[in-house]
Formats: C-alpha cells, sequence, structure tokens
C-alpha cells in the first residue's frame, strides 16, 4: 500500500503540473502549437480540498429539506438531513463497536438505502470501504475469502439474501468462526464483525439497525476525522479481463470528480432527480451517481436492487425521474422494454451513457424513445476515479455520436505509441491520463502500479484512443481486445458499431479467435430480434460488404439470447472466447 507521504507528494506534484501549464498557456483556450496529441483542460471551478462526509454536509445545509434518496423497491425515502442523522449514528456505532480509522470495511449488497448510507458513514468514521464485486451467482465462497484477505478486511456490512444467494451463509463458510463470536476471528486475522441489514438475527452478527442504535439516545461518540488525501475506497475493477484489480482511492479523488461531473451533467440547472440504473459498488454509481447528486442536492432514485428495465420504466414515470443514468447495454433493454410497454414519460431531460462505448445509432434511438434534451457521454475507468472525458452542453450530433466528450476539467491527456512518443492530433495511440483523480494505486500491488504509473505519474489507461485538437476525444478499444488477423491491426468497435446499424440485430460484440492460417479470424456474437435469429454468416458477410473492409467482416457468427456480463454491465469478452472454444470443441 502507498505510504500517505507520498500521496501528499503526488498530489503536490500533480498541483505544480496545473501551475506550470498554467504559465505555458496551454489550455482549451490556447491548443498545442506543435499539433501532437497532448491537451490540458484547466477549467473554471477550482478544486476543492474535502472529504466525502464533508461534501455531504456542505449539501445538507444547502438542500436540507430536499429528498436525497428514494428506494423504489424498499419504500424508503429520505431528505438530506434525514441522511445525515442516520449517517451520524452509524458513524458512532461503527466507532462504538472498535472499527477505526483506516480499517477496511466491505460493503456487500445490490443497491439499496443501506448501501448509500453506509457509504458516507463509512467517510465520516475515516474507514476505507471496500465494494465486493460478487452480485453475479457465479461468486462463490473462495472468491469472498480471496477479497477477505486481499485487502485485510475487518468488518463487512452485508445484505440479506439476493435471488439465491444467502450472504450471511457464504461469510460463515468463508470465515467459520465468526458464529461463534462476535470478537476477533482465528480464520481471518483482521476479520472481526460482520453485519447483516436484516430484520433477523442471525448467530454471530449484528443487525444494520443495532448498529444505527448504538449512535443514537446521547450515545454518540465521535470518529477520528479522516483528511481528504486519506484512502477511502477499495474498488475491484469489474474484471472484463479476468482477475479483478484492487484500485485504492481516496475522498479527493471522489469529491472533485462528482464535482466537475455534476456540472457537465447540468445538475446545478434545477432540482433533478436521477434514475439510477447503474451498481452502486462501481465508480459510476459511486461518482456519476452519488457523489455527483450530492454536490448539487440532486435526489438518486435506486428502481431496483438490480438492473430491471421495466421497474426503471416505472420508477422514471413515478418519481418524475428528469436524468436516467446507464451502460449501452442498460439503455438496448430499455429502449425495448419501453417499445413494449408504452408508457407516459414524460419528465426525462437528459440521459447519461458509459462503462462502455455506445454506437452511434444507440444514441440516436436513446434520444428519440425519451424525447430528450440531450444524451450525454463520458469515458473513464476505475483508475480514474471515474471520469476523464465527458459530454459538453449544445454540442453538435457527430460530437454526440462519434466521440466520448470532452476532457474534465483539470487534467492532461495526451496519446502515445508503443515507444511511449506522442503522436499527432488525430492518430489513434495509448491512452493516458495525468491529475486529480487518478487513483492512489493498486491496494499492497506496487508490481502492478508501477506498471499503470509512468515515472511522471502519467496513468496508462491501455485504452486505443484518438485525441482531437479540439479537447475531445474517440474511444477505439481495448489493445487486450485488439485482434491481429493476418498482419492487420483490427478493432472490435468498428465492426461493432456497423453491425448494430442492421435492423435485426440488437447488440453486437466481436472478439479475436485462433486461426492457423491468419493467427486470429473475426467471430461476431449478435443478439437479435425475433425475426433475426436466423441470420447467418453469409447474411451478415453481404450486410457488411461494400460498407467495411473486407478484412474487417466476421468468418464467424453466433447468435445469443445473452452476453456474459459484470455486474456493472459490462460484457466479458473473455468468456465469449470461451464459449467459442466450447463451441468448436463440441
Amino acid at each position: 500500500m502507498l505510504k500517505y507521504s507520498n500521496i501528499c507528494a503526488l498530489k503536490r506534484h500533480l498541483h505544480e503540473t496545473v501551475s506550470y501549464q498554467q504559465k505555458c498557456h496551454f489550455s482549451a483556450a490556447s491548443p498545442n502549437p506543435k499539433k501532437l496529441s497532448y491537451y490540458h483542460h484547466i477549467g473554471n471551478d477550482p478544486l476543492v480540498y474535502r472529504t466525502l462526509s464533508e461534501h455531504f454536509e456542505i449539501s445538507v445545509e444547502k438542500y436540507g429539506n430536499r429528498e436525497a434518496l428514494v428506494s423504489c423497491y424498499e419504500g424508503k425515502r429520505y431528505t438530506y438531513t434525514e441522511v445525515l442523522d442516520k449517517v451520524n449514528r452509524l458513524a458512532s456505532g461503527f466507532t462504538k463497536i472498535g472499527l477505526s480509522k483506516d480499517d477496511k470495511i466491505g460493503i456487500w449488497s445490490p443497491n439499496s438505502a443501506q448501501w448509500y448510507i453506509t457509504l458516507l458513514a463509512a467517510s465520516k468514521a475515516g474507514l476505507v470501504s471496500v465494494k465486493i464485486v460478487a452480485l453475479n451467482p457465479a461468486y462463490q465462497t473462495p472468491e469472498i475469502s480471496q477479497c477477505i484477505r486481499k485487502v485485510n478486511m475487518k468488518a463487512m456490512v452485508a445484505g440479506d439474501t439476493f435471488k439465491h444467494q444467502n450472504y450471511y451463509e457464504m461469510v460463515c463458510k468463508s470465515v467459520p468462526d465468526i458464529r461463534l463470536s462476535r470478537g476477533r476471528s482465528k480464520e481471518r486475522d483482521g476479520f472481526t464483525t460482520l453485519i447483516m441489514d436484516s430484520s433477523e438475527e442471525l448467530e454471530g452478527a449484528y443487525t444494520f439497525d443495532e448498529i444505527l442504535n448504538f449512535g443514537s439516545n446521547g450515545s454518540q461518540l465521535t470518529p477520528e476525522k479522516a483528511q481528504p488525501d486519506d484512502p477511502c475506497n477499495v474498488q475491484f475493477t469489474s474484471g472484463t479481463t479476468g482477475t479483478p484489480k484492487a484500485a485504492l482511492l481516496s475522498h479527493y479523488n471522489f469529491v472533485n470528480n462528482g464535482i466537475h461531473v455534476a456540472n457537465r451533467m447540468q445538475l446545478d440547472k434545477k432540482a433533478h432527480r436521477v434514475c439510477v440504473q447503474v451498481p452502486l459498488f462501481h465508480v459510476y454509481g459511486i461518482v456519476i451517481a452519488m457523489a455527483a447528486s450530492i454536490t448539487h442536492g440532486a435526489t438518486v432514485v435506486l428502481p431496483a436492487p438490480t438492473f430491471n428495465p421495466e421497474q426503471s420504466l416505472r420508477a422514471i414515470v413515478n418519481e418524475r425521474c428528469s436524468v436516467i443514468l446507464g451502460t449501452p447495454t442498460m439503455y438496448v433493454d430499455l429502449i425495448a422494454k419501453q417499445r413494449e410497454l408504452n408508457l407516459p414519460i414524460e419528465s426525462t431531460e437528459i440521459a447519461i451513457t458509459g462503462g462502455a462505448p455506445c454506437p452511434p445509432q444507440l444514441f440516436r434511438n436513446i434520444q428519440s424513445t425519451f424525447n430528450l434534451k440531450s444524451v450525454k457521454s463520458l469515458y473513464g475507468l476505475t483508475e480514474v476515479s471515474a471520469c476523464a472525458f465527458f459530454s459538453l452542453s449544445n454540442e453538435s450530433e457527430k460530437q454526440i455520436t462519434e466521440t466520448v466528450g470532452f476532457l474534465q476539467d483539470h487534467l492532461e491527456a495526451k496519446v502515445i505509441d508503443e515507444k511511449g512518443t506522442l503522436v499527432p492530433f488525430g492518430r489513434p495511440g495509448e491512452l493516458c491520463v495525468r491529475g486529480y483523480s487518478t487513483m492512489l494505486g493498486y491496494f499492497n500491488d506496487e508490481a502492478r502500479t508501477r506498471e499503470v504509473f509512468t515515472a511522471d505519474k502519467w496513468l496508462r489507461t491501455g485504452d486505443q484512443f484518438v485525441l482531437q485538437e479540439d479537447g475531445y476525444g474517440r474511444i477505439v478499444g481495448r489493445f487486450k481486445e485488439m485482434i491481429i488477423r493476418g498482419g492487420e491491426n483490427i478493432f472490435p468497435k468498428e465492426i461493432e458499431d456497423f453491425l448494430s446499424t442492421h435492423p435485426e440485430i440488437i447488440e453486437a460484440q466481436v472478439v479475436g479467435v485462433p486461426d492457423d492460417r491468419m493467427g486470429e479470424e473475426i467471430c461476431a456474437f449478435i443478439r437479435t430480434t425475433k425475426n433475426g435469429k436466423e441470420l447467418k454468416q453469409r447474411d451478415v458477410k453481404d450486410f457488411c460488404t461494400g460498407s467495411i473492409a473486407h478484412f474487417k467482416i466476421p468468418r464467424y457468427v453466433q447468435v445469443v439470447d445473452e452476453f456474459p456480463r459484470t455486474t456493472s454491465g459490462k460484457i466479458q469478452k473473455f468468456k465469449l472466447k470461451e464459449q467459442y472454444a466450447k463451441n468448436v470443441k463440441n
């Protein structure tokens, strides 16, 4: 784990970098004179130096009587003032049961009111929250045990049950003697405390309400105060290419990214109500949904524990949501369900799409289906605390449909070739980002941290990217997903975007598969309408011929009902490759 002295040194370096760039006048108003892919956007609003809990308390003073949180399926709704009361009580309860600053506390549950309150209470108590990406039924006890060990977790707040998962039983299998005592576990050196969001009293565990009550009736304890540069979150990445990594993020990361995201979302224009379809455990949920909404007193609306298109639509109608958050795949399903139900949606103004590249045709479908003023795109990753590029207001259709937005405030971006040299604007290369939002490092993993950070603190994203001279960017694809077919470098996104324009193809995902002659061949997995179930390779080839280069036309086509996804909605392409290999073998 990185030392706090190193963290502070990094922050000083970043501030010095900003000052240097201001002196050099390299900004949105004065582009790089050498026409190379470097851009620095200073922004209008200064960075702030505060913790996530301080950020929330400032908003309580401004918007105390507004609803902060509505959980539709739980029937719960709280104002900002009511949330703060629960946060203070829960933080005091954490302190009373022996949790102290810098202890790691896991949060393992689907979207819920408890999740929102627990994150803020952990921040208030100076704890480092850990999001366990394990709602997928494929996750079993060994994965949970690995999460506990990897980050030295001391406590966990868990949901009751979800689908066929029983969180209590799974934790007890990982830490068997937790049933015997609320004291120190012998099985896992630091794990002492299990808190269940359940009305049932379970052996060896506290209930969530019990911890809340510890902090009420005049028995509140004041937790040790956190500092803005302190870590506040260990965020497991989504695992689209295999084993998740544990990114360490700070209060400073979350608060400032949330502020500048909120401004791009136009949350300062009115009291918006935000339909949150994405999981809260993902940075999309923590920063784009929570931190951004807190900034300007917006209301977070949780339609369901996990994504459910019908419940999302009904929440939009019943709660009069003006903003929708989702991934491209979620919007595909949301549009299909709205065409089926035709609900009277009149309140929506803005849709935000992120988490994966969005095909241009899907942008147009989102706009027309929900009669929106704007559809905004964002690009980011866990390691930059959610967002590095985000749409501006009053953009052209080309900017909306063909880019991932404009560089975020106070960030630097550059695009380099394989030698680390800047490429000209408009030429693809690897995107690197530097600024306040980059993570502190991978938790207890200096080797992996050195792999992604250069000596001068640029974060290498691993994304093939095109940076334009106007500060907008286009993602070409992940380097790890690049297909090398007979010496040609092919990025799947271009093919996926084109296939999505077929009237019978709902969604397309393209991967490279082994081939003795070409090295790799192109396989397209497609999800289709009912009429498209009989699409064959010849049909897809005919559709592509004359529109994309011959070497980009898929050799293999497989029709699927669903794509394997992470719990944040991203497609797991490595599983598609496994599926192809299995089909070939059989």
